[in-house]
């Protein structure tokens, strides 16, 4: 079983969590902040994951460090589950509509993080959640799985379709990434010999 539990606690948050890489798409999921969670289960649903994640954080303050350390705690529970990585398919992408909107993520869960976003939103809240912190959500989550992600907005004009194209393509290409080949079970995705 490729699954992985977590707790983390700071003064600003306090996250449990529990992962199953090959699921049926269950969640339970509460950060507090309701559109933030809506994104979280269609990602666990388009991903075919099996995610519990209840967050605590200092909402009266803001939204950052909730958003930011729930990306930093996706990551460290996908990096546990991922093991050593090896027989994963390592990359994944996909392309994803959302009515009007075209968006498309790529990723390399190559243990070197980095981050290229752009979701060309230009208002301030969509829902209850404060845009803005999506890239830090996602630059927390790779930094804390090991990935490389590109996740970009090509067009659109619901500010709502466009994250949610964001998130569903993100699980897609995620769940591709971790998926495993049966040919390839026994290697490590690196001529390298070493991620």
């Amino acid at each position: 079983m490729r699954s992985a539990e977590l707790e983390r606690v700071t003064r600003e948050t306090q996250i449990q969590g529990s992962l199953e890489l090959d699921g049926q798409g269950v969640y339970d999921i509460s950060t507090g902040v309701r559109f933030f969670d809506h994104m979280l289960e269609l990602f666990t649903k388009h991903g075919g994951f099996d995610l519990k994640l209840k967050a605590q954080g200092d909402l009266d303050v803001d939204q950052h460090h909730t958003v930011e350390d729930v990306g930093i705690a996706l990551g460290q529970l996908f990096s546990k589950a991922l093991g050593d990585r090896i027989g994963i398919n390592r990359a994944g992408y996909f392309v994803m509509t959302m009515d009007e909107t075209l968006a498309v993520v790529a990723l390399d869960l190559s243990k070197r993080p980095a981050l290229v976003y752009s979701d060309k939103i230009t208002v301030r809240k969509v829902g209850d959640l404060q845009v803005e912190l999506l890239e830090d959500f996602f630059g927390g989550f790779v930094t804390h799985a090991g990935a490389n992600l590109h996740a970009k907005v090509l067009y659109g004009r619901s500010s709502h379709h466009k994250v949610e194209a964001i998130f569903k393509c993100f699980a897609r290409a995620l769940r591709y990434a971790c998926s495993t080949d049966e040919r390839l079970k026994e290697q490590l995705p690196s001529t390298k010999g070493l991620l």
